[in-house]
């Protein structure tokens, strides 16, 4: 037997991979997802908006009533799974140290996504940058864990060293949109000055009113970048 073969046969008992569903272990056989479960997560799907992606909720409009009445400084997004779906699986991904389910999520954009990602043809998948501190703290970024595994899964280069975020701004969940915009102000910092980049795709793990993929894409657009798309794990559905 092969020494890394050997190698990822005692990770595998030691650090059993888990369902990123159910969080009960997958055994070798059965993937990186309990077949059962996959059909409990559901795909942001083709009603989107086209703007932002939420789904529409079967509205008869290209545009979500938040797109046709906030300026956006990206090109276009598009979510994964809608976020009811998948959040119990994010949360242990953001919080309980689940990064093997970042493999699953690649393969599901890739699944949902993919024709949509490569005709972008991207330069570089470029994650949100968390607070040095924070990150510190959590152990990781969750959105880079997830950009590192799109990255391999589109074969696009992931650029973890382009921005940084210098604010340590306050949570999100219980700000209104223009509390967020004001949160973010001044938060990131392009660190390299010859960017030099035409097409960017930015990675987060949530999308809802869209604060943050905002402000980074607007610092993007100050040096320079002139297509701009993101991707997230999940996305808030249209009410």
């Amino acid at each position: 037997m092969e020494l890394s073969n050997m190698a990822e046969n005692v990770v595998s008992i030691l650090y059993p991979r888990r369902c990123p569903v159910c969080d009960e272990i997958v055994k070798r056989n059965e993937g990186i997802i309990h077949l059962e479960c996959k059909g409990l997560i559901k795909p942001a799907g083709r009603l989107i908006c086209m703007k932002c992606g939420k789904p529409l909720a079967g509205k008869e409009t290209e545009y979500c009533d938040d797109c046709t009445k906030t300026r956006h400084y990206f090109d276009r997004g598009f979510g994964v799974f809608k976020y009811r779906s998948i959040s119990g699986s994010l949360y242990r991904f953001k919080y309980s140290g689940r990064r093997e389910y970042a493999d699953f999520y690649a393969d599901a954009a890739a699944e949902y996504l993919g024709e949509n990602i490569k005709a972008l043809n991207a330069d570089a998948i470029i994650p949100v940058p968390m607070y040095r501190r924070k990150q510190r703290k959590r152990g990781y970024n969750q959105a880079e864990v997830f950009a590192d595994s799109l990255g391999k899964t589109f074969n696009i280069p992931v650029r973890n060293d382009v921005v940084v975020r210098v604010k340590n701004t306050v949570p999100m969940k219980m700000l209104t949109s223009s509390q967020r915009r004001s949160n973010l102000k001044k938060a990131f910092n392009i660190s390299q000055n010859d960017v030099e980049f035409k097409c960017i795709i930015l990675v987060d793990d949530i999308y809802t009113t869209g604060s943050t993929i905002d402000e980074l894409a607007r610092e993007f657009r100050r040096h320079g970048v002139n297509r701009i798309f993101f991707v997230t794990l999940a996305i808030g559905q249209v009410v």
